[in-house]
């Protein structure tokens, strides 16, 4: 009989208990401890068998090997599930780390716009209801203004494009 409980007696402890039910009838149990809190609870299923002492002779260790070979087999499984939970997790962190990585944002920097390639400024907007109004400027735009506000409206614009190629690749 203990023989056949040597292998998972190397992983574990186990509570051997032997009771008589009847005049000629005893019960043995085995039953699996757990080593940590964190086990899983079929590991720790326990076997009873109840029968004559001829009976038990006969047909425990049959039993035992039976008992203990489905336990190290679920013990295994449990263990590999367990490891391939762990690996997917962690490439899947890893993935998501490389994309926050390759996910920069791209600057680029133009030429400075000559004056024979300046582009239109855009009309005025016709302030709405809750715009707020600003002071009107009586005196003419100067050509220096007119050179920064184009710069303005190139990021402006640029600035537009790359978040709508930002979100088209999402």
């Amino acid at each position: 009989m203990f023989k056949e409980l040597a292998p998972l007696l190397r992983h574990r402890a186990i509570l051997l208990t032997v009771t008589q039910v009847e005049d000629n009838q005893f019960r043995v149990n085995v039953i699996p401890k757990k080593v940590t809190d964190g086990d899983n609870d079929a590991l720790t299923t326990p076997v009873s068998v109840t029968g004559t002492v001829e009976d038990l002779d006969a047909q425990l260790p049959a039993t035992l090997v039976n008992f203990v070979s489905s336990h190290l087999e679920l013990e295994s499984t449990l263990t590999r599930a367990k490891a391939e939970m762990d690996a997917a997790g962690k490439a899947a962190q890893a993935e998501a780390r490389n994309k926050s990585k390759t996910v920069k944002r791209v600057v680029s920097v133009e030429a400075p716009v000559k004056k024979d390639e300046q582009q239109v400024a855009e009309p005025p907007k016709v302030p709405g209801l809750f715009d707020v109004s600003a002071p009107v400027c009586a005196s003419p735009i100067s050509s220096a203004d007119s050179d920064e506000e184009a710069e303005i409206l190139a990021e402006i614009k640029e600035g537009e494009e790359e978040v709508e190629e930002a979100g088209v690749a999402s």
